[in-house]
Formats: C-alpha cells, sequence, structure tokens
C-alpha cells in the first residue's frame, strides 16, 4: 500500500511539473516525422508586437500601440510619454515600441509619442524606416528610424514639419522605383499620397470605395510593384493593375473565387520570385474568413483555405485555385530566401479584430512553387504558441523567421484562452536542419552596394566540396503587420557556375548580374543570400542604387 501510495504522489508530483512546465517554460512539443524547428528566443520582449521590421543592420524593430496602459518593458529612466487624452495612462513611462537583437537576444525600449494602431511602413532607399499613420493623435503623424548598430543608440523621430494629407489608418505602404513611398487607402480613406509628398497631395482612387463592403474588407490592401512598374493592387476579391503614375487603372483582373480575403477578413498575398528576364510576376493570395463572421462577431466560422495564383503579367491572367491543408486566417506568408513561401500563425476559425478567432492553426506550411498543383503545399511541424491577432513573421538574415505577437485583446490580458503574448520565437526551415550544415555557403566576399544591369563577383566557401550551380538572391526587408508584410520581394540574380579558387581552400568565385532596373528591385537595402542545392548562406546586406 505504501508502494502505492508514494508510485501516485510521485505521478502527481510529475503531472503538476510537466502542467508548470507546458504553461510557463512553454517546452515546444516537436514532431519528428515534420520538417522545421522551434526555438523560443525571448520569454519577455515586454510588449507584444503588432508591427514587426528587420533592420539593415539585421536588429528588429517591434512595434505597438500606444495608448494600451502599462506594458511589461519600462523606458529610460527619465523617459516618459504625456498626452492628456490617453484615457489609461496619461503619463506613460512604458515602451510600446522595442529595438531585439537576434544575435544577443537582448531587447532594449524604444520611444514612440502618438499611437501606432493599426498604421504601416517602408524602408526608404538609405535604411530608414518610414511609419506612417495610426489612430488618434497618430492618425496623420510620420515617424522615421534611423537604424544603427548594436553599440549605438538609435530612436524614433516623429517628424514635426510634415504630416499626412489624409488620417491613414489600415493602409499599405509600397516603395517605388524612384525610391518614394505610396501610401494606400486606409479606413475612410479611399486614395492615395506619397512620401516625400507630391505636388497633387492626396488622388482619389476609386477602386478602393467600389470594392468596400458593409465590413470593410478593403483595409490593408495588397500592394506589389510589378516588373513593369505598375502596381498589383487586390482589395476585398477583386485586383486591378495601377498605373500610379497617371491615376490610371490600366486593366481589371478576374475576381478571385471564396469571397473576400483582405482585412478583416484577414487572408494573405506573396509575389513570388522575379527571375529570369524579369518580365513575369506571379501573385498568391491564400486564406480568409467567411464572408459575415466579422458582422456576426462568429469566433467559430470556418477560415477556408483556398489560394488562388495569378500571372499578373499575362495579356489574358486567370487565378488558378488550390486548396491548402488548413483553413486559416491572420497567417502570415514569407518568401524564403529559396524561392518557396512559408505559411505561418493564424487561426482556423472566426475573423479578424479583438476576441474574434478561436483555433489556432499552428501548422506551419511550406508553398513550394515549383511544383504541381496539388503537390505545391508541405505540412510543417507545429508550434505551440497561438498566435492570433496582432502576430507577425519576418525573414532574418540567418535563414530563419522571427515569430513575434497575438494580442486579441483591445489592452493587455494574460489569464485568457489565448493570452496577449510577449515571447519571440524562431522557426528554422528544413534548410537550416543539422544533415544539410555542410551544403551552407558561407560569403567570403561580396560588395556592399551594387548598380543596376552591372556585373559584380561573389566569393563563397562551402564545407562539402561538391558543389552545383548556386543562387544569389536578394530579399527585400518589409514591414510586417495584419498579415501582409508591405514592400515583401525577392529578387533572383542572373548568375555563372561557380569557379573554384586557384588556392584550393573549398572557396568559389561566382559573377552575378545586378537587377536590370528599379521596377525590379527599388533602391535600398536588400538581404543578399547564396543559395547552394537548396541552403541558404547567412545573408549579406547589399545596398542597391542607380
Amino acid at each position: 500500500m505504501a508502494s502505492s501510495a508514494s508510485s501516485s504522489r510521485l505521478l502527481l508530483v510529475l503531472s503538476i511539473f510537466i502542467v508548470w512546465t507546458s504553461l510557463h517554460l512553454q517546452v515546444t512539443i516537436t514532431r519528428a516525422d515534420l520538417p522545421g524547428t522551434w526555438e523560443l528566443l525571448v520569454p519577455n520582449a515586454g510588449i507584444a508586437s503588432m508591427h514587426t521590421a528587420v533592420t539593415r543592420y539585421g536588429t528588429v524593430v517591434l512595434l505597438d500601440r500606444t495608448n494600451i496602459g502599462p506594458s511589461r518593458k519600462m523606458l529610460r529612466k527619465g523617459h516618459c510619454r504625456y498626452d492628456p487624452n490617453d484615457k489609461v495612462l496619461q503619463r506613460d513611462c512604458y515602451a510600446h515600441s522595442v529595438l531585439f537583437d537576434p544575435s544577443t537576444n537582448q531587447i532594449r525600449p524604444l520611444m514612440i509619442q502618438t499611437d501606432t494602431w493599426c498604421s504601416s511602413g517602408q524602408f526608404l532607399p538609405d535604411g530608414t524606416l518610414l511609419q506612417t499613420g495610426g489612430d488618434l493623435d497618430g492618425l496623420k503623424k510620420i515617424r522615421k528610424f534611423v537604424p544603427c548598430r548594436s553599440d549605438q543608440y538609435c530612436d524614433w523621430e516623429e517628424l514635426q514639419d510634415v504630416e499626412l494629407n489624409t488620417g491613414r489608418w489600415y493602409a499599405t505602404n509600397q516603395i517605388l522605383p524612384d525610391g518614394s513611398v505610396i501610401i494606400i487607402g486606409g479606413r475612410a480613406a479611399n486614395n492615395i499620397e506619397f512620401y516625400p509628398p507630391k505636388g497633387e497631395g492626396t488622388v482619389e482612387l476609386p477602386f478602393l470605395a467600389d470594392v468596400e463592403d458593409n465590413q470593410m474588407d478593403n483595409l490593408y490592401p495588397y500592394v506589389h510593384l510589378l516588373p513593369n512598374g505598375h502596381l498589383f493592387l487586390f482589395a476585398n476579391s477583386k485586383a486591378v493593375e495601377y498605373d500610379y503614375t497617371t491615376n490610371v487603372i490600366v486593366r481589371d483582373y478576374p475576381p478571385l473565387d471564396g469571397g473576400p480575403r483582405n482585412y478583416p477578413s484577414a487572408g494573405s498575398s506573396v509575389m513570388l520570385a522575379l527571375q529570369g528576364d524579369y518580365s513575369t510576376a506571379e501573385i498568391v493570395v491564400c486564406g480568409g474568413a467567411q464572408y459575415g463572421a466579422f458582422i456576426l462577431r462568429s469566433t467559430d466560422t470556418p477560415a477556408h483555405g483556398s489560394c488562388g495564383r495569378i500571372v499578373a503579367t499575362d495579356p489574358e491572367p486567370n487565378w488558378e485555385m488550390e486548396d491548402m491543408a488548413f483553413g486559416r486566417i491572420m497567417g502570415d506568408m514569407v518568401m524564403l530566401p529559396t524561392g518557396d513561401a512559408l505559411i505561418i500563425n493564424g487561426a482556423q476559425a472566426g475573423t479578424q479584430g479583438f476576441e474574434m478567432a478561436s483555433n489556432p492553426c499552428l501548422y506551419p506550411l511550406l508553398y513550394r512553387p515549383d511544383q504541381p498543383v496539388g503537390l505545391r503545399f508541405m505540412t510543417l511541424n507545429p508550434g505551440s504558441v497561438p498566435r492570433m491577432y496582432h502576430s507577425t513573421a519576418n525573414l532574418l538574415p540567418d535563414g530563419r523567421v522571427l515569430i513575434a505577437g497575438s494580442n486579441p485583446h483591445y489592452f493587455y490580458k494574460f489569464d485568457s484562452e489565448f493570452p496577449t503574448e510577449l515571447r519571440i520565437e524562431a522557426f528554422s526551415p528544413e534548410y537550416l536542419s543539422a544533415d544539410r550544415e555542410n551544403l551552407r555557403p558561407v560569403i567570403e566576399l561580396s560588395p556592399e552596394k551594387i548598380r543596376y544591369g552591372e556585373g559584380f563577383e561573389v566569393v563563397v566557401s562551402v564545407p562539402l566540396t561538391v558543389v552545383e550551380k548556386m543562387e544569389l538572391n536578394l530579399g527585400s526587408a518589409p514591414f510586417a503587420t495584419h498579415s501582409f508584410s508591405q514592400g515583401q520581394r525577392l529578387v533572383k540574380l542572373t548568375v555563372t557556375p561557380a569557379v573554384p579558387e586557384s588556392d584550393g581552400g573549398g572557396r568559389y568565385r561566382i559573377g552575378c548580374t545586378a537587377p536590370i532596373d528599379a521596377k525590379v528591385a527599388p533602391p535600398g537595402y536588400y538581404m543578399a543570400f547564396v543559395i547552394n542545392q537548396g541552403v541558404p548562406s547567412v545573408a549579406k546586406w547589399v545596398q542597391v542604387v542607380p
């Protein structure tokens, strides 16, 4: 009897320990039969990141709302935000933006003055992060973050001498070939404007009004710069090719079946890698909520898992449809260095908005565009942390994907079924698995700047002496928010076969040709990855200049 009682007590203690561990340490339960691995980087970032962007120094800007009361990160001593209209904290000494260094996992607070709720952003050609709009006192604000090395100090600057012409809440930004940024749409803003400001100020865009429905569904429009210089605009379930220089809709694309895809119905979209002669651009749109879920505030209406793919540059384009393994809303689509796309985060029921989703989708998917329909989606190793409303995903220079955020509540709330999430994780695709380490190239020598159409060389080393033709791919650093990465872009360069260096030290020289023009790759900083047999190097930052 004593032995039985001791065993029961031991089992009870073990059970309590396992439950405590899963709740407090969040040990990831992995599936050995599925690719990819998860890693907890930071147990408490201090804020839940609604907006995330990777700077050219490899640091990461995390940004939330300002009018949410106390975060879990204090500002520097003596620094506070004063807002007499803030209903929660008029004297706010808590950080609502932080800078994260993935090389050390260190976090330091940043000072943001005005409300950045559901705002937009984009990097400028010099690497400055432009951040626009928000709510309340941030509605017309323009902010800049000039990044710096981790041993230097940099912080947000809120511009005082210029503001947006129109209040921008739920808008989308896209850098243009001339290095300026177009700011498109937003709630009650069916128009566009530019930064730096242009003479015409605000320009009406009736397309946005035409696709608005009674639950909006035209917010955070999907915007992709096509290699012909026009914009592919997608809102609700419709898309157009738009010449922003003349404010003319060049053509309408066929509607995409499956209902609305933009906020609040919360699908996602990417433009696949530009390559070859760069004349072809393909757009993919995946997932979304059922129409009406937002109006009814239904948390259990199943999301759909349909994806549409269209050759936006084709003379007679049509959507090619296929289904994911899971219905998904609020998923993030990340272009990987290889040209595949990762679909991660989100939920399988409900819609976008506070307290409006359930059944988190813990399984990432790999979308392989070169495979035929029916074979493009691969289910990956599931995570253990629900990433719901206001979560983000960003590619890091080392090839991992940074996962942050998730706050399905109006304020920070830690005692609910899906609590406010302060942990930062990294997901490593299969190309970073240990059995592929001997294929991973190392960039030994590369230029810091490249000019359009010019040739240049990159020297790499590879642990395994047997190599195939390598790729050199440029990945932009987008501004990720609300299931869409603004300005995301992958460009595959024309390269010559790798030639072994004469010293026989396992080094190879690759001849590369820079993108032909700024319509293919707008000026700015890109992560340059060398790919060997599907395995990317750690990227080197390179600036593409005229």
